[in-house]
Parts: structure tokens; sequence; C-alpha cells
């Protein structure tokens, strides 16, 4: 039997089975109001799906703790419409659909790392890198006069195939620094 931990015992990151899903803590707060029992307002994203529900606990109220492994893993090549993961301990390859791993997918290049969240054995998601540098390799070609200050962009595609805005300066043949979480631009790592 697995000891409940209460509201107090909360961590950023912190794995619990809520209504049979596993989520994880991405913040939480605790609130003590001027009248009323204290509480703790939480976001939490379910592992299966990736969505985010915001929820309050009462203080001291206690959930069951999900212990989450990373075991890190090592995109191959695709497969039709699946990819083909390698654990990195084991060397057993394993295909995955495009769907199981998110919106993230669309980043993998060969030889990528990745992490496989992996509860009582079983795995329940994957995670991306947070961020991933790829070359552009289409782009409207830029003008004289584009510049970083004008703040306009333009969208162009990655390697990988993916499509992402950039500023008007960059070009076909850019390594750019790609934030996986929120398919944005970050910076422009070297340049053709």
């Amino acid at each position: 039997m697995v000891m409940a931990v209460d509201t107090s015992d909360f961590r950023n990151g912190m794995g619990m089975y809520l209504d049979g899903e596993v989520y994880v803590i991405l913040e939480f707060q605790h609130v003590k109001p001027g009248k009323g029992g204290a509480f703790v307002r939480t976001r939490l994203k379910k592992l299966r799906t990736g969505s985010v529900l915001e929820k309050t606990f009462r203080a001291g109220e206690r959930v069951e703790p999900a212990y989450l492994e990373k075991k890190k893993m090592q995109y191959l090549y695709r497969q039709g419409d699946e990819l083909v993961l390698m654990d990195l301990d084991s060397y057993e390859q394993t295909p995955v659909s495009e769907g199981e791993i998110g919106d993230g997918a669309k980043y993998l290049k060969e030889e990528m790392e990745l992490s496989a969240l992996t509860v009582d054995g079983s795995v329940i998601g994957y995670e991306m890198p947070a961020t991933v540098e790829l070359e552009i390799t289409y782009a409207e070609p830029g003008f004289r006069g584009d510049t970083v200050s004008s703040g306009q962009t333009k969208t162009v595609k990655l390697e990988t195939g993916a499509e992402i805005n950039v500023p008007l300066h960059l070009n076909q043949g850019d390594i750019v620094k790609v934030d996986t979480r929120t398919d944005s631009y970050l910076e422009r790592v070297s340049k053709k």
C-alpha cells in the first residue's frame, strides 16, 4: 500500500493519481484567505493527453502519489505512421504512433533523444527536449532592410517538416533554436 501525501508535500513536477489518471503538478500555490480554511490552488498536466487542469485542494487533503520514472529514448526513423524509438539502456526498439508523442513529434530528427515517462513499468507519455536546434530548409528570401527590430515575421519550413514563424532576416540554411512547448522561435544559432 502506497502512503498518501498531503498538500503540504506538493512540489512542482510531482506525480499523483486523480480519478485513475496520472497528473503532474506544473505549479501550485498555498492560499490562506482571511475567512475560511486554507487551500492549495494547482495547475496539473494529464500525462496521457497533455491537457492542463486547474484544481483546488483543501489544506491537508491527501492524494495518492504516482512515482514517475524517465527512461532515455532515441528517435531512430519513421516507419509509415509510426516512429521507431530505441531504449538507450536495453537497445530495444519500439514503434510508437506519432499521436502518443504529441505535437512535439514534428520536431524529431534522427538520433534525437527524448524521455519516456513510465509509471509502474508502463509508458504513459513522452517528453520532448524543451528546445531543439534545426535547419531552415525553406524560407522566402529576405530583402535589404529586413531587420530584427522590425518585429515582422515570416513562416519557414524546418528540416523535420515543421513550420514556424521567424523574423524576416532569417534565410534557408540558418540553424535556429525552437521551443518545442510553445512552437516558437528563440534565436538563430548559426548563419548560412
